[in-house]
């Protein structure tokens, strides 16, 4: 354990870590320094936000792409994905019901639908942000222009968040269809950081192709753009695209992942994700004790959730918002943590 505690002091004392630091920590079979490195990360988290978990409400607004990801339930090729779109009064409505169960940020995530023009989108932000102006309201619909970025920011959008995936250009494109590309991806990121939002990027753990170098340059890349929060989650396979046959993301490397961001970017806002409980019944929960400190319960209406099917045998889908909310209320509670309604504000 000696090797691994030296690493594990130098990425939480310098926040730094090297190729061959990374791969151990990955790799390591010994239990105790597994548990180390999840005990040093949350007590970071502690010390920063407290025994605090911020609660996010998730609105899966449109399952309509232009993309063709491979790895993604909603790519535009899925002929068996069933498609819909919110209304804008049933955005608004989701908004409601989430204020009145204490929501105090609201995600409104999609695929790239041009139906949702920027026009349509501004409305729309800036209708949430005057009616619940106490609010924080977060965006993540993918790569846009930077004027389409301002001009949401100027109607009142707060944060965006848009994974990267993959920092390294062979494995984005292994990941991505041709016309998409890694360096449009970074520059929607760098023009989020540089327009003023709270910006998050994030991979896929466990994706097609990903190495421990692929991953030790997603660090990097996270140490380079600092970003307010990053997203990161275990690849699931969805049987309808083409990578529906490989295997998952454990959640172990996960977990260890969660830790090592946390003491790599100590103050970033980090969320344990939907995914993370889909792979395992208490995913959510390990995620927090591993340094996390985000949970986005889901406020979409009940019949289009299980069409929001980015990855299989997604939990939740059945839940209205209050059983969602107040399940993960317990589960928090249940490991010494306390849910918090405020809008979680990345501390500096």
């Amino acid at each position: 354990m000696q090797r691994e505690l030296e690493i594990i002091e130098r990425l939480e004392k310098e926040q730094q870590i090297d190729l061959q630091g990374l791969e151990i920590l990955i790799t390591t079979q010994d239990e105790a320094a597994v548990g180390e490195l999840a005990k040093r990360a949350r007590e970071t988290a502690q010390s920063i936000y407290g025994n605090k978990v911020y609660i996010r409400g998730l609105i899966e607004f449109t399952n309509y792409c232009k993309n063709d990801c491979l790895y993604c339930g909603i790519r535009r090729s899925n002929g068996n994905a069933e498609r819909y779109r919110l209304s804008e009064e049933q955005i608004l409505s989701c908004c409601a019901t989430g204020y009145e169960l204490g929501f105090r940020t609201f995600v409104l995530q999609g695929g790239e639908d041009a139906y949702f023009t920027d026009e349509r989108i501004c409305t729309l932000v800036a209708q949430i942000k005057k009616e619940y102006p106490d609010c924080a309201v977060t965006l993540s619909f993918g790569e846009k222009s930077r004027e389409s970025y301002q001009a949401y920011f100027d109607a009142g959008a707060d944060r965006y968040l848009l994974r990267h995936e993959t920092a390294n250009e062979a494995h984005y494109r292994e990941l991505h269809p041709a016309e998409m590309s890694l360096k449009n991806r970074k520059r929607c990121l760098r023009d989020l950081k540089e327009i003023g939002y709270q910006t998050g990027c994030g991979f896929m753990v466990g994706s097609p192709y990903q190495t421990v170098e692929t991953l030790y340059e997603d660090l990097m890349f996270i140490k380079e753009l600092q970003p307010e929060m990053v997203g990161i989650g275990p690849f699931i396979p969805q049987k309808d695209t083409p990578f529906g046959d490989k295997e998952a993301g454990t959640m172990e490397m996960t977990l260890r992942l969660l830790s090592i961001i946390r003491l790599l970017h100590p103050h970033v806002l980090l969320p344990a994700t939907t995914a993370l409980g889909t792979i395992h019944p208490k995913g959510r929960e390990k995620g927090i004790l591993a340094g996390a400190n985000v949970v986005m319960p889901n406020l979409s209406p009940v019949d289009v959730r299980d069409k929001y099917r980015l990855y299989d045998n997604k939990i939740c889908t059945g839940d209205e918002a209050a059983e969602c909310r107040y399940c993960m209320q317990r589960r928090m509670e249940s490991i010494g943590y306390e849910v918090v309604t405020d809008r979680g504000d990345f501390i500096a």
